[in-house]
């Protein structure tokens, strides 16, 4: 990591924003192949705690005890395991952890991938100029105004049609009030780790721990009630091993680091404009790797959103 201490703050953050990107884009194209597997939204949810605290605890339990060791006056919590105190895990963890999972997961019970891959990164950006505007005094500048506009247009470009059928009946509205209250709470952490300056890898550490020891009692509870059936026993090994390896590793880990990251550099509110990519991107490569077709309101969507960053991710005077 110490070749990492050369490099400029503006290229780690314009490196950790690909990597975010990147990695969000692949999760939806993952999410749609994965849509017809064997697991369940739960199974999957709890398979990416699984596969984060097995990284992120013993990382966490490490970071606490030097810290203790080089008499650092730090706090820590959950047996420490988790290097912040007590109320910022909590916190932290409830809306960047345990909320966004399970609003997330929830959501794929009444809507399709299609929808999740619009509206939880297309309204982030919307949520998070808000909140940061509330919690943080962020003023909300008319060239941010244009690129919210642009992003809010070039999503509804790409996902409006598959939107517009959620009025046709059914159970599809839940999923998406699921999805867009999933990117809320993703918002609302955003807003908490720039608020409290929050170090990367310890933000993403306490996330994962008040995870685990939040989610697991709540999944076994609902197991037991009979609300959801667990498939992690009957599912295949290669497809469990997966699901642990990209959604605890890629999505948590890497993707949770590098966010903060990104947000420590860009701030809340750009970073999240940043990753209004992601519907456009998810949806192109869904054509590339799952032979869905190519329409002009994909690409005309992807260039709206293209817009809409470069004005939002300007530095403001």
């Amino acid at each position: 990591m110490h070749f990492l201490k050369g490099l400029s703050p503006r290229t780690l953050g314009i490196a950790a924003a690909v990597i975010t990107v990147g990695i969000w884009t692949a999760f939806i194209v993952i999410a749609r192949a994965s849509a017809q597997g064997s697991l369940g939204p739960f199974d999957i949810a709890l398979a990416r705690i699984i596969g984060a605290s097995a990284v992120l605890l013993p990382l966490g339990w490490w970071l606490v005890r030097r810290d203790r060791a080089q008499g650092l006056a730090t706090a820590s919590s959950f047996f420490g395991l988790s290097p912040l105190a007590l109320r910022v895990t909590a916190l932290c963890g409830v809306f960047g952890g345990f909320g966004y999972a399970l609003l997330a997961y929830a959501g794929f019970f009444y809507a399709p991938a299609a929808h999740a891959s619009v509206l939880m990164p297309g309204s982030l950006p919307l949520w998070t100029t808000l909140l940061a505007a509330l919690m943080l005094g962020t003023p909300i500048l008319p060239a941010r105004i244009i690129g919210l506009a642009c992003i809010v247009g070039g999503d509804l470009l790409v996902g409006g049609a598959s939107l517009l059928r959620a009025f046709e009946g059914g159970e599809v509205w839940k999923g998406d009030l699921l999805f867009m209250s999933a990117a809320l709470s993703w918002s609302v952490y955003s807003v908490l780790t720039r608020r409290h300056g929050l170090d990367a890898v310890r933000a993403t550490t306490a996330v994962t721990v008040f995870a685990l020891f939040s989610y697991l009692p709540f999944y076994l509870l609902l197991q037991g009630l009979g609300a959801i059936e667990s498939r992690l026993f009957t599912a295949p090994l290669g497809e469990l091993l997966f699901q642990v390896v990209f959604q605890g590793v890629g999505s948590v880990v890497i993707s949770g680091i590098t966010f903060v990251r990104m947000i420590q550099y860009f701030g809340p509110v750009r970073s999240t404009m940043i990753t209004a990519l992601v519907p456009g991107l998810s949806a192109l490569g869904a054509v590339v790797f799952l032979g869905e077709p190519l329409h002009a309101n994909l690409l005309a969507g992807l260039v709206l959103v293209t817009v809409g960053i470069t004005f939002g991710v300007r530095k403001q005077s």
